[in-house]
This record gives C-alpha cells, sequence and structure tokens, in this order.
C-alpha cells in the first residue's frame, strides 16, 4: 500500500475531530462549536490527565480504606471482588 492509499482525507479527519469533541464533556468542550484541532487536541489531552489523576486518587482512597478494614470482613471481600471484575 502506498502512502498515497493510506491517506486520511480532509473530511475523514473532520469527522473524527467531530467525534472527539463529542466524547468531551460540556464543561470541557471549547466554547465555539466548531474547535480547532490542535485546540481540541490540547483539551482533549487536559481532561485525560484529569481522569487520570482522578484515578490515582481514588485508587489510594481505596487503599487507605483497605488498609483499615478487616482483610476477612465482607466489605474487604466485596471490595476485593470488584477489583478482579
Amino acid at each position: 500500500m502506498s502512502s498515497r492509499e493510506s491517506r486520511i482525507s480532509d473530511e475523514e479527519i473532520n469527522d473524527l475531530i467531530s467525534k472527539l469533541q463529542a466524547l468531551l464533556p460540556e464543561s470541557r468542550r471549547p466554547s465555539t462549536s466548531r474547535a480547532s484541532a490542535s485546540k481540541l487536541l490540547k483539551e482533549t489531552c487536559s481532561y485525560i490527565k484529569s481522569l487520570r489523576r482522578e484515578v490515582d486518587d481514588l485508587s489510594d482512597r481505596l487503599s487507605d480504606l483497605l488498609a483499615t478494614m478487616d482483610s476477612n470482613s465482607p466489605q474487604a471481600e466485596i471490595i476485593r471482588s470488584l477489583l478482579r471484575s
């Protein structure tokens, strides 16, 4: 396959950008109806970083909770089963 055949068209890029913009929460979307690709990608990266921080925080809180529980308690077993899922 040549590089010409594997190229993404402008229409396909615009479609992907629209889909990406739709995935961002309303509060994170750029204010204009059609944001630049660069601005949208920056905002998406920022959102992913904030999600990562949230996951890390929840993981830390869960670890703290498990450390204070009786490891044989029903609650601890429920948490362990959820983590295995």
